[in-house]
């Protein structure tokens, strides 16, 4: 099964002993993907949850692998997943983010570029931003005292580009 070869991956790479708001990294990204799930999401979002930081992120800057290594990343998660994944990863959160539901516009801190998503690629890459930042959030007393108000604002404005059951857990967590 895919899932478990990822997971094989992430403990390989050393997902396992890197410390992360709620535990390690392993434990996050498997968390997100469960989520995913739960939420509805379909399988390459779920896969690319599992997955999301394997190059680094914006706001976690720890690659259990190099860019260059796309090729084998995506023969495992297929395209879909893995592109998925490389844009997480490329996003830079500052130019992108406030503007997103606005734009559908994501700009790559790696090569200084930007896309503009189609919209079933801007929700799943909406979907993926909240469910982490969700699990975040409900991991660390610090980080939703600290951003709380930051993500109440920006998964509101993200309503109409995410899906209505991703919305709905944020909403949950957010603000109940």
């Amino acid at each position: 099964m895919i899932v478990d070869t990822v997971r094989a991956l992430l403990r390989e790479h050393g997902a396992e002993t890197i410390d992360h708001a709620g535990g390690t990294l392993y434990a996050h990204l498997g968390r997100v993907h469960d989520r995913l799930l739960a939420d509805g999401a379909d399988q390459d979002t779920a896969l690319a949850g599992l997955a999301h930081a394997v190059y680094s992120t914006d706001g976690f800057d720890v690659a259990l692998l190099p860019l260059s290594s796309r090729g084998g990343v995506r023969a495992l998660v297929g395209e879909a997943a893995e592109l998925l994944i490389y844009r997480y990863a490329a996003c830079d959160r500052h130019l992108t983010w406030r503007a997103l539901a606005d734009t559908g516009r994501v700009h790559d801190r790696f090569t200084g570029t930007s896309d503009v998503l189609a919209p079933d690629e801007l929700r799943a890459f909406a979907d993926l931003s909240i469910v982490n930042e969700l699990d975040v959030y409900e991991q660390s007393a610090e980080i939703a005292a600290r951003h709380g108000d930051y993500f109440r604002d920006l998964f509101t404005a993200w309503a109409p580009i995410a899906s209505g059951p991703v919305i709905a857990d944020a909403r949950r967590v957010l603000f109940e």
